[in-house]
């Protein structure tokens, strides 16, 4: 709890009215990467509180369009359309209205066990079907994002996202705490392959 309490970016997120410090993470990517733009379509998976959706809808405004989803309930957030359910049905789909997106931002989790590796394999198996999502609706020369953990599952991960996109570069922004098994890729030209 103190760390947490005495964490600049938390600080930071409370005095910029971000809702996570997990903000800063994807400031700190777009700032290295140049990824959110004016005008695009943006998709946040696995999206609540939806700190990384209040980002992107301050980057694509005035014209841009983001769409969160979470099975979690999203607070509204200024400029995003904000859907509760899981991001592998129909519903994501609809609400897309055939658009396609120039960026998918996946920060999903499951409902944690405790159990290392059964977490790990369940996170693996939300981010392989946001590659799915990816394959089916992302922009040719889009953007993915996601966080990831390193460990077993970490090397299937990676294999599959070169399998499926032409770049694929790995992260780890300031703002993810350096004693954390999370990193962040950035992969690009889905379907390149």
């Amino acid at each position: 709890m103190r760390r947490h309490v005495t964490d600049p970016y938390v600080r930071q997120a409370r005095q910029q009215g971000y809702r996570t410090r997990a903000a800063f993470k994807l400031l700190q990517i777009d700032a290295k990467e140049n990824i959110l733009k004016p005008g695009q379509v943006v998709v946040d998976l696995g999206a609540a509180p939806g700190g990384w959706s209040q980002v992107a809808a301050r980057k694509v405004k005035p014209a841009g369009r983001v769409l969160a989803i979470d099975l979690l309930p999203i607070a509204p957030i200024s400029g995003v359309t904000v859907l509760k359910g899981d991001f592998r049905g129909e519903q994501l789909l609809r609400a897309l209205e055939g658009a396609r997106p120039d960026v998918v931002l996946c920060d999903v989790a499951p409902n944690l066990s405790g159990i290392g590796n059964v977490d790990q394999t369940r996170t693996l198996e939300l981010t392989l079907a946001a590659i799915d999502f990816c394959c089916r609706v992302l922009q040719p020369e889009g953007v993915f994002v996601a966080k990831t953990f390193h460990g077993e599952a970490f090397e299937a991960f990676l294999r599959r996202l070169k399998a499926s996109f032409r770049k694929v570069k790995v992260l780890k922004p300031l703002a993810s705490r350096g004693e954390s098994a999370e990193t962040y890729v950035v992969a690009r030209g889905v379907g390149a392959r």
